[in-house]
């Protein structure tokens, strides 16, 4: 029981730190700043719905990308580590991922719920990356609920998150919303680095010597 624990407690917090429902607000408010509340209410609940579909596709077929392309979970795990660890040090230099940077749209268009919103903001690499990995690692069919609920549940704390967004920006203010993804950077690139680790670990079998 406290394995499972455990594991969701780690799905949640990864998923948490690279897909950050606080740190994302201010990027969502730039994007929908000129629009109605009920334009913005709408934007908010298509783009998680869209996201966590991505985001399911993805799990689903990720073992399948593997076999087609010929991928293995060792290069997988290191490219995925290294990616995290970029993302997360941008984060910790007051930087945006390069996958979220876009022009914000002059006028409503409801298809900015797909992109940028779904894709890449809620669901972009470092997301996905993430969730696939997670899926890896999970050795049977009630973890891989458990990295399933989690996504479900981190995509509708976003919901939330924008539903609300300057409600929440009116009582935390912009510095705390700062400090908090500095924090999630730091252990987004700690996430990154471990999982370069046992990338490496794995592809020369060094477990019994490292461990």
């Amino acid at each position: 029981m406290n394995d499972y624990i455990n594991f969701a407690l780690t799905v949640f917090t990864g998923f948490f730190a690279i897909c950050n429902p606080i740190a994302n607000i201010p990027i969502f408010l730039g994007f929908v700043q000129n629009e109605t509340i009920n334009d913005q209410r709408i934007l908010a609940k298509k783009s998680t719905i869209i996201a966590f579909f991505i985001l399911v596709s993805f799990l689903l077929l990720g073992k399948y990308i593997f076999e087609i392309f010929g991928l293995t979970i060792p290069a997988f795990k290191m490219t995925g580590g290294i990616l995290i660890f970029y993302i997360g040090f941008e984060m910790l230099l007051s930087k945006s991922p390069q996958s979220k940077k876009t022009n914000v749209p002059t006028v409503f268009d409801d298809s900015i719920a797909i992109s940028p919103l779904a894709i890449p903001l809620l669901t972009g690499p470092g997301t996905i990356v993430t969730g696939m990995n997670f899926i890896a690692n999970a050795d049977n069919i009630s973890k891989m609920l458990v990295v399933f609920s989690c996504g479900a549940l981190i995509m509708l704390l976003n919901f939330f998150a924008f539903y609300y967004s300057k409600y929440i920006i009116k009582a935390m203010g912009h510095n705390l919303i700062k400090v908090l993804g500095k924090i999630m950077g730091l252990i987004l690139s700690i996430i990154g680095m471990a999982m370069l680790v046992e990338g490496i670990k794995l592809a020369f079998d060094l477990s019994i010597i490292v461990s």
